[in-house]
């Protein structure tokens, strides 16, 4: 996979995320969706923690884009 097709799907996944708003939804359905939401979470947070540890054993640092 090309570099610029990563950073699309990456781009893609961040637009995704944006899409969830939990507090829209029910308690039924949180209580419901719970333990997927758990798991899909810890593998999110799994997976950005190893690149964000790549990027950072190169030397490079990972810091938030300034709003213009």
């Amino acid at each position: 996979m090309s570099t610029n097709e990563v950073m699309a799907r990456l781009g893609a996944a961040v637009s995704a995320l944006g899409d969830v708003d939990v507090s829209a939804w029910s308690e039924d359905t949180l209580n419901d969706q719970l333990g997927e939401l758990s798991a899909a979470l810890v593998a999110l947070d799994s997976v950005l923690s190893r690149v964000a540890g790549e990027v950072r054993a190169r030397g490079l640092r990972i810091e938030e884009p300034v709003s213009a």
